[in-house]
């Protein structure tokens, strides 16, 4: 069985029960991010959700986590304009991590 998802908006599939990052791969995807200083590519790094190579932006979601997150059906995936998440879930614009704690927002 397939999972139907789009990249970018291009129409893909991938076996069920990949993550997205691993469905990107199966489709030769290997770079999905760009680094906020340089645009340098990126995709797939350490596949553990320690580093934050692999963001996209899925459905309404944004700056998550590629390697994490299991691929469902009819998923819009798109490269991901953002910076590096928070702790919060939220994404940084400057692609560092958000102040935390009292007075930081």
């Amino acid at each position: 069985m397939t999972t139907r998802f789009t990249f970018d908006g291009t129409a893909l599939e991938a076996p069920r029960g990949l993550t997205i990052a691993g469905a990107l791969l199966a489709n030769g995807i290997v770079a999905w991010h760009r680094t906020p200083a340089g645009g340098r590519p990126r995709g797939v790094f350490c596949a553990t959700g320690v580093c934050f190579d692999c963001l996209v932006d899925v459905d309404e979601r944004q700056a998550v986590r590629a390697c994490l997150i299991p691929l469902r059906d009819g998923a819009e995936v798109r490269t991901s304009a953002s910076g590096r998440p928070s702790a919060s879930g939220r994404p940084s614009a400057s692609g560092r991590p958000r102040a935390s704690g009292p007075g930081a927002e």
